[in-house]
């Protein structure tokens, strides 16, 4: 399983915006959690998932405007899985507890950990640093872009509804480096589902008391 921990940055001096955030990863993830997005410890949100995509897709999303220090916890939980995912426990959330711990650290403000499979773990840590480094340096009219193609329309399409020829959407997504992201990602997806030792669903009993 997948566990997702996201402290708000800099909250003492930000207005709070985990309800609006746990409102909307709630209404566009709902069909890929194991239990709905829930606020946990005063500004952090907390997620749980048995999907390596939903994982790195709330990874990246989160990551997006700086407002979020997000860890990545992989491996089991304790089953049943209670009504809420601040109430849920397991190696996953022990992993996520100290990868979010690194993040508030990290220059991309991302860690990833998995208690079993701790290399897994570094080399998808590794693979989305650098392409949340090249997110990074992405323009606003890249990111107009992106936001189209990854509903599905073709460069094309999206160009189209922006109003631009199709080679002024190339020079665009050229520069947003799309293409390297879009290639990335199944890559990592791939990378995330292996530190979860082939099984999504695997549990077991907590080493620890969470935090």
């Amino acid at each position: 399983m997948y566990v997702i921990t996201a402290d708000q940055v800099d909250s003492r001096s930000r207005p709070d915006i985990v309800a609006e955030t746990v409102d909307d990863l709630n209404r566009r993830y709902s069909g890929r959690l194991a239990l709905p997005v829930d606020r946990n410890a005063g500004d952090e949100v907390q997620a749980l998932t048995a999907h390596p995509d939903a994982a790195v897709d709330l990874a990246l999303e989160l990551t997006r405007h700086d407002a979020w220090s997000v860890g990545l916890g992989i491996g089991a939980v304790r089953t049943p899985l209670p009504k809420e995912t601040r109430e849920a426990a397991g190696d996953a959330f022990i992993a996520a507890r100290e990868a979010v711990t690194r993040a508030k650290r990290a220059p991309t403000r991302f860690a990833a950990e998995a208690l079993d499979s701790a290399q897994a773990a570094a080399d998808a840590e590794a693979l989305l640093n650098l392409l949340l480094t090249i997110r990074a340096g992405r323009s606003e009219a890249g990111w107009e872009l992106y936001d189209l193609i990854v509903t599905g329309l073709t460069q094309a399409e999206a160009g189209a509804r922006l109003g631009i020829t199709p080679q002024s959407a190339n020079d665009r997504a050229r520069a947003a480096n799309l293409r390297v992201e879009l290639a990335a990602v199944p890559a990592l997806t791939r990378l995330v589902a292996r530190a979860d030792d082939g099984d999504g669903h695997a549990v077991a009993e907590p080493r620890t008391e969470r935090a």
